[in-house]
């Protein structure tokens, strides 16, 4: 098999319509109508668009408020805290945002808000952005400490 005497098939290839190349092919228009927007040369309109009628983003009522300084926790409950302790992931001597991230629990960019469900049995020394009120009083009732970063 010579690879340069292959070519397509009988029918598989067509030759494309060679529109606007004088007045015996497809007329003078170029199949694109008689005036209007779309028969202009480099006209293209916006998928967007819906022909100067008021657009959908504008009909729809707008209402609330958007806080650009709100800061987003990331919450983390004493009976997790404990589980990870229990599975060996973290330390109880140590619970600190970093070791968090170590251990695949929170990403980097999250702020970790430590909440008070579960039960706590182990002292646990937890360092965190923030502590609701019933957290930080079962992981004091438990002998541990918790630090605000």
């Amino acid at each position: 098999m010579d690879l340069s005497k292959l070519s397509p098939a009988k029918g598989a290839t067509k030759n494309r319509k060679r529109i606007g190349r004088g007045a015996g092919s497809r007329g003078g228009t170029s199949t694109k109508g008689h005036k209007g927007q779309k028969s202009r040369s480099g006209a293209s309109i916006p998928a967007w668009f819906e022909g100067g009628q008021m657009p959908l983003v504008r009909r729809i009522p707008k209402f609330g408020f958007t806080n650009r300084n709100r800061v987003e926790y990331r919450p983390l409950n004493v009976s997790q805290l404990a589980a990870l302790v229990e599975a060996g992931k973290l330390s109880a001597d140590g619970i600190t945002p970093e070791a968090l991230i170590e251990a695949g629990v929170i990403k980097k960019k999250d702020r970790v808000k430590v909440l008070g469900n579960g039960d706590l049995s182990a002292a646990l020394t937890v360092t965190a952005h923030k502590f609701s009120k019933s957290a930080r009083t079962k992981i004091e009732a438990a002998g541990g400490t918790a630090t605000e970063a």
